[in-house]
């Protein structure tokens, strides 16, 4: 029986600290028809305290917000009145800092979206197909379990297609180094996001913290779990971060090295055939296809791709020989979904799958 099954018979109560932002909002969205997960509390900032979430939020979604969310109360983002034991928090980087901490020593699991805690030695920092067992250095947060809490997160939108594509390759040849030139959509930056009068027509060359996060969570994530931490994988990564005028969907061009010679079906078959642990247990969320790989010589395109597998699957193409590197490709994922509130849903799902909530 897949987990999927076993655990479909009562649903969990969650929160969400940042429940009005566009992150907020796709995780809503996610868990409308969730069969494990119903959010019954909502955060956010102190001027939507107090109204009804339909009151408080400008809901931005092609999908209708539910009826029975709208009726929700928002609620001060504080531990205090929180009756959901697992929170997913969508929150910016400066708040989550003092925020996730909080709820997590108040007794909450806290599964962040947020760059605030990603770096810390004892937090797992997860992508379910690649690292799963990373998942261990719960035991090791002090200061949170003696409150019956933890934290655990998903990467940087732009960090997590990059990692997808490198994981089947550090398992099969060995990753040396890697260069990336990002095209990430506007999407990323939230709502409102970046001015119509910046990006319209034009390409932003740098978003703020977006290359530090890419070169350094890649290493965490695709590291060895030992008993001090997280040995970082011995690979460098450069980025280049692009904001360019797509509403959904990060692409990336890459160059990979690897350790060991290849043949490029060699690369392909192992994108193809690469699973993970969220696929062997049937989690919800997680895609039959982790890996998507398509041949046609102009794909992926954020405008026919970004919905594979209902935006969970990283989508990859391009593949050929590098005249500097060994291999080159373009990688896409859907930043606010696989990127973002899908990461993090898949995080909880795998957490209950394996006993930790």
């Amino acid at each position: 029986m897949s987990a999927a099954a076993s655990n479909s018979t009562a649903k969990t109560p969650v929160g969400i600290l940042g429940a009005t932002g566009v992150v907020g909002q796709r995780l809503l969205s996610l868990l409308d028809a969730h069969p494990w997960f119903e959010p019954v509390w909502l955060a956010a900032s102190d001027r939507s305290s107090g109204k009804s979430y339909g009151e408080a939020t400008r809901w931005r979604l092609a999908s209708a917000l539910p009826a029975r969310f709208a009726r929700l109360p928002v609620s001060p983002a504080t531990p205090e009145g929180c009756g959901a034991k697992i929170v997913f928090a969508a929150l910016d980087a400066a708040v989550a800092r003092e925020v996730e901490p909080a709820f997590a020593r108040a007794g909450h699991a806290v599964i962040s979206n947020s760059s605030a805690l990603r770096m810390v030695a004892d937090v797992p920092l997860v992508v379910p197909e690649c690292n799963p067992d990373h998942l261990a250095l719960i035991e090791r947060q002090a200061s949170f379990r003696a409150g019956g809490g933890f934290a655990v997160t998903n990467p940087n939108c732009s960090t997590v297609g990059l990692v997808m594509a490198l994981a089947p390759l550090e398992r099969a040849f060995g990753v040396e180094s890697v260069f990336a030139a990002t095209m990430q959509a506007v999407s990323g930056a939230g709502y409102p996001g970046v001015a119509s009068l910046d990006i319209l027509g034009n390409v932003v060359p740098h978003i703020a913290g977006e290359e530090e996060k890419m070169e350094c969570e890649a290493q965490k994530i695709l590291g060895r779990l030992t008993a001090e931490g997280i040995a970082p994988a011995a690979f460098q990564v450069a980025a280049h971060c692009n904001r360019v005028a797509v509403v959904d969907g990060h692409m990336a061009s890459v160059s990979v090295k690897l350790r060991r010679k290849a043949e490029m079906d060699e690369v392909a078959h192992a994108w193809r055939s690469f699973s993970g642990r969220p696929q062997a247990l049937g989690l919800p969320s997680a895609p039959a296809a982790p890996i998507v790989v398509v041949t046609a010589a102009d794909r992926p395109q954020p405008r026919f791709d970004v919905e594979a597998g209902a935006g969970m699957s990283v989508v990859v193409g391009r593949l050929r020989r590098c005249a500097i590197f060994d291999f080159k490709f373009t990688v896409l994922s859907h930043n606010t979904v696989r990127g973002a509130a899908g990461a993090a849903l898949l995080n909880a799902e795998l957490l209950r799958a394996e006993g930790r909530l």
